[in-house]
This record gives structure tokens, C-alpha cells and sequence, in this order.
């Protein structure tokens, strides 16, 4: 191709791509003209801004159910959350462990949940332990991201100040000092959160969340029915039951839960 033939070529090729955004609704063709890119990550930099994950420095209560769990938590050390998925239980109870770390009422977060998968088996995952249980542990590291950067996650695990531990190996050890979170916990059995519950150690704080509707265990499996019943009344436990109304996602999984 000769250098004239190149040039009426990429003027051709600039008039095209005019001509195609000027066709763009407004708020697409802005971010095409302001450079941003779809391939572009959420956490990699960005010259516009744009695309950069934000994170949330103070938590509110959305609901009167959420506000008695923040109130709970800051009484109580040992804290059940139950009731439908959405209501906020996970990312309440993650938002008081960050704040508890930066006050420096605790000296590390123990977040841990049951490996169980949601009807399906998706056989063995490669990897050591942390990257085995990442996946089941996604909503955690969500919850944590939104409260922290994700560079200083990673910071704080790798310093063990953000724990990952696995319920298979949360025996025998006593936790002081410490913000657990057992999320999930529809999917513990009895002797399982037992065995959990048992590992409070001095100056620590622990929240149990779950809905006893959606357990992925055999029918009679789940405890965490038949433990928040009984603990219920025992003095400096506290209970916090939601319901459908309490659903801060989008309005349709309040109807949803009310109708299957």
C-alpha cells in the first residue's frame, strides 16, 4: 500500500468511527471520549477515575433489624444473626470486625466459613488451603474490599491479621484478641458450631450469621436452628432475627422469600 492509499485509509477509518459515535447515546459516547476502556480492571489504576473500586468508609443502618445488630455486637461477645438471605447480616457483621480492628479494640479478623457447595460438587480445587477455600469465601473478601482496599487486604492476611481459617482445623485453639465471623452457618452442623463457639477466647468478639431455610446439608443436618434456640436466653449471647422485610437488595427478593 502506498503512504497516500495509508492515509485516505486511516482518514476513512477516524470518519467511520465519528460517525459511529455520534450515534452513541450520550452517556456512552462520554466514555468512550474520556478514554475509558471495558477491558479496563476494577482495581487496576485509571486516568479518568471512572472505574476505580471505591470502598466505604462508614456503615448505616438501612433498618430497624440492622441497627439492633450493630447494637449487639458492641454489647454482646457472642452475637446470632439469622434469618433470609440479603438482609445485610455477612456485610454488617465484617463491617464491625473492620471497625474494631482500626479502633484497636481486637488485634486481628478470623473470618471462616463451611466448604460446602450449593447442590453441586465441583470435585478437588487446586492450590494450597487459602486458595482452596477462596472461592467459598468470596463474600467475605467482597465485604472486606468494600470496607478496605483491596491492596490492604492483602497487606493484613499476609501479616495474619485477616485470618482465613478453615473449620476443619478451628479446633483445639482458643482465639483471644480476636473478631471471629462464622459465616454461613446454616451449613455447620450442631457439633460443628459447638465446637465453634467453644473457641471464644478473652477480649474477643464473635458473630454467627445464616438463614436455617437455605442450608445445602440433608434435612436435620443444619444446628444452627436448634443452637440459636437454646442460647438464646443464656445472658451476654444476643439474637438477631430478620425477616423479608429486612431485605436490603433489590425489592423482588422480598417477594421472592415471601412466595417460595
Amino acid at each position: 500500500m502506498t503512504r497516500r492509499a495509508a492515509k485516505k485509509a486511516i482518514k476513512r477509518s477516524g470518519k467511520q468511527v465519528s460517525d459511529d459515535r455520534d450515534s452513541m447515546p450520550d452517556n456512552v459516547r462520554v466514555l468512550f471520549e474520556d478514554g475509558w476502556s471495558p477491558m479496563q480492571s476494577l482495581e487496576g489504576p485509571s486516568d479518568t477515575g471512572q472505574r476505580d473500586q471505591k470502598f466505604r468508609k462508614n456503615v448505616r443502618a438501612q433498618n430497624d433489624a440492622q441497627k439492633k445488630f450493630f447494637q449487639l455486637v458492641s454489647d454482646h461477645s457472642v452475637v446470632f444473626a439469622v434469618g433470609p438471605a440479603g438482609t445485610g447480616k455477612t456485610y454488617v457483621a465484617v463491617a464491625k470486625a473492620v471497625e474494631a480492628l482500626e479502633a484497636g479494640r481486637v488485634g486481628r479478623i478470623v473470618l471462616s466459613r463451611p466448604a460446602v457447595e450449593a447442590g453441586e460438587n465441583l470435585g478437588y480445587l487446586p492450590g494450597d488451603m487459602e486458595d482452596k477455600l477462596s472461592p467459598y469465601l468470596r463474600p467475605l473478601y467482597d465485604a472486606l474490599t468494600d470496607r478496605l482496599s483491596a491492596k490492604k487486604v492483602r497487606s493484613l492476611m499476609a501479616e495474619g491479621v485477616i485470618e482465613v481459617a478453615p473449620i476443619a482445623f478451628m479446633r483445639g485453639r482458643t482465639l483471644n484478641n480476636a473478631f471471629v465471623v462464622i459465616d454461613e452457618a446454616q451449613n455447620c452442623t450442631y457439633a460443628q458450631l459447638k465446637m465453634l463457639l467453644t473457641r471464644l477466647g478473652w477480649h474477643s468478639t464473635m458473630v454467627v450469621t445464616g438463614d436455617p431455610e437455605q442450608s445445602d446439608l440433608l434435612p436435620g443436618v443444619s444446628g444452627l436452628k436448634d443452637i440459636t434456640n437454646k442460647l438464646e436466653e443464656v445472658e451476654g449471647i444476643g439474637v438477631c432475627r430478620f425477616s423479608r422485610t429486612d431485605v436490603v437488595r433489590h425489592p423482588l427478593v422480598a417477594s421472592m422469600i415471601e412466595h417460595i
